[in-house]
């Protein structure tokens, strides 16, 4: 055992030094999961363009207050035609068209129709809808409570719609809270919750099919020969090995899942499913760099080829798009690898909530995967230890 723990410490501290490969287990990691995370974030703001021709304190007053709805990013624009051409180029999600008019009908007791101009096919329109009628509702409310208490002759229309609008800020508003009972998504969540998982996976499985080049130059160096010389077994060297992969799975693995829920805010979902799917996960990526160091000749073809097979494998199994918008073949096709049911369990504890009990199934997939991999690799490494 202390042979082994010696043979894993060197194997660490060479990899330590190989600054590339700490570049590809630190930096690009982190990279990744942000280009991605940005790139099909869910944006909790919609975008609108808002065109006041109307020019008066009413119509300023509802542009004001579309500007400070949180679920909205206003843009101002100077008429309908540069509100179109917007919607054309997708710069915003609905344009507002408050019409010249607003505030002398309005202050004559009159109804005023306000156009909102959104594209037809798009998914959003009708969130956009939604968060736009919201705020023109609230500005409706103000205005006919102040031309209510006018016709009363209780002050002026401008005193009145003041007062109301004080009163109309001053109201709690009722919270409303959300919960999920029994989903069943298929998918992880957009954003940072979906790249962190995927590219713990992803990673984890190249770097340890990279990492196979430390193997390789270890046998090179003569460094499992010398160590046949003393009373050392090679089971306890193929244990030095194996020590030295999970110990650099389980850091990556830490890493980013510290870097995903401290820079990026990522909820990992149930802490014992979580480390239970990220130490059998660490498992198979060590298999898989064992076999790749007793499969490959040179460190060249480690670095080059693995990192190759992992991409692919990747691709497959999920990382880089959900599995459900593919067509089943291909489907059936990534669950041959281990990163599909990787992904699997993890929208198990991260869309569904699930716990040790829920993602069992797939903890037992992956532990075949990792065991097969493992006799493999230990299998190929111990003969070429004892084969003169």
């Amino acid at each position: 055992m202390r042979a082994a723990v010696a043979l894993a410490g060197a194997e660490l501290r060479r990899v330590a030094r190989d600054r590339t490969f700490l570049f590809f287990m630190v930096l690009l990691p982190v990279l990744i999961i942000l280009l991605i995370g940005i790139t099909i974030s869910s944006n909790e703001q919609i975008r609108v363009g808002v065109v006041d021709t109307g020019r008066g304190a009413l119509s300023s007053s509802l542009a004001r207050e579309l500007a400070d709805d949180p679920a909205l990013t206003v843009e101002s624009l100077d008429s309908r035609a540069d509100a179109s051409a917007a919607l054309r180029r997708s710069e915003v999600t609905a344009a507002v068209v408050i019409p010249s008019d607003f505030d002398a009908a309005l202050r004559a007791g009159k109804p005023v129709t306000v156009p909102v101009l959104v594209p037809g096919s798009a998914e959003s329109s009708q969130a956009a809808l939604t968060a736009v009628q919201a705020v023109v509702g609230r500005h409706s409310a103000a205005v006919q409570a102040a031309a209510f208490a006018t016709d009363r002759r209780l002050g002026s229309f401008d005193q009145n719609l003041g007062a109301a609008t004080r009163l109309q800020q001053s109201n709690q508003a009722v919270p409303l809270r959300t919960e999920v009972v029994d989903s069943a998504s298929n998918f992880l969540p957009l954003g940072f919750s979906y790249s962190a998982p995927t590219m713990l996976v992803l990673f984890v499985f190249i770097n340890a099919l990279a990492g196979g080049a430390a193997m390789i130059q270890t046998r090179q160096y003569g460094i499992l020969s010398r160590s046949l010389a003393a009373p050392t077994r090679p089971r306890d060297l193929v244990g030095g090995e194996a020590l030295a992969y999970l110990s650099l799975t389980v850091g990556q693995a830490v890493l980013s899942v510290g870097i995903g829920a401290v820079l990026f805010g990522v909820d990992w979902g149930n802490p014992w499913a979580a480390a239970a799917l990220i130490f059998v996960w660490a498992l198979v990526g060590t298999g898989a760099g064992m076999l790749s160091g007793t499969l490959f000749r040179t460190p060249e073809q480690a670095g080059a080829i693995g990192p190759a097979i992992g991409i692919a494998f990747g691709m497959l199994g999920g990382c880089m798009w959900p599995l459900e918008v593919v067509p089943p073949s291909v489907r059936m096709l990534g669950h041959a690898t281990p990163h599909a049911w990787a992904v699997d369990a993890w929208v198990e504890v991260l869309s569904r909530g699930g716990g040790l009990t829920q993602i069992a199934g797939y903890l037992g997939i992956l532990a075949l995967y990792a065991a097969v991999l493992l006799t493999l690799a230990s299998l190929r490494l111990r003969r070429s230890l004892v084969t003169p």
